[in-house]
């Protein structure tokens, strides 16, 4: 493993259990074995750093999610809980501890929501054969609150969330029918 995808891994399990602000450049490079210089000269800046982070982490994350089913969505949020832990959404915490303003950050976020909004409409499309915008904010808002309440609710919150998710896919197909 080359120095910057070790530096990017201990970061990210650093942010991930401590959080951004909590976890001090010293304990970075301790926990990477690198020299602050050497940090430095890979990422730029803690900014750079945990923009280089989520950008990992969004790749990994939409890998993982490559779904083609309301179904496979939210198994494969399962699995990414069982593989990555459940400690809710990396990119809002990051969002939230810098105060919306670290550009680097606002920008991998705004991004990553993006993907997710599109993946869960090529979803919906798949699902019941034509776009509906307000049939996918839901489900991603399902999604959303699962990936949250399953830091104290566990796999419950992403089981009641598939239920509700297919309930939605389902009423939208029974609406078309009717139709």
């Amino acid at each position: 493993m080359d120095i910057r995808t070790r530096l990017i891994s201990t970061a990210e399990q650093l942010f991930d259990r401590h959080g951004f602000t909590a976890t001090g450049m010293d304990r970075l490079t301790q926990a990477a074995g690198i020299s602050s210089r050497t940090l430095y000269k890979h990422v730029g800046s803690k900014n750079g750093l945990m923009a280089a982070v989520l950008n990992e982490r969004d790749r990994r994350f939409h890998r993982r999610i490559n779904a083609d089913s309301v179904d496979a969505l939210f198994g494969a949020l399962e699995t990414w809980f069982a593989e990555e832990g459940a400690r809710g959404c990396l990119f809002l915490r990051a969002w939230g501890e810098t105060g919306g303003s670290v550009p680097e950050i606002v920008e991998v976020m705004a991004r990553h929501k993006e993907r997710l909004r599109q993946r869960i409409d090529d979803i919906v499309v798949a699902e019941i054969g034509h776009r509906d915008d307000e049939l996918t904010e839901a489900i991603l808002l399902l999604f959303e609150g699962a990936t949250h309440a399953a830091t104290y609710r566990g796999g419950a919150a992403v089981e009641g969330a598939r239920r509700a998710a297919r309930r939605l896919i389902e009423g939208a197909r029974t609406q078309g029918l009717s139709s």
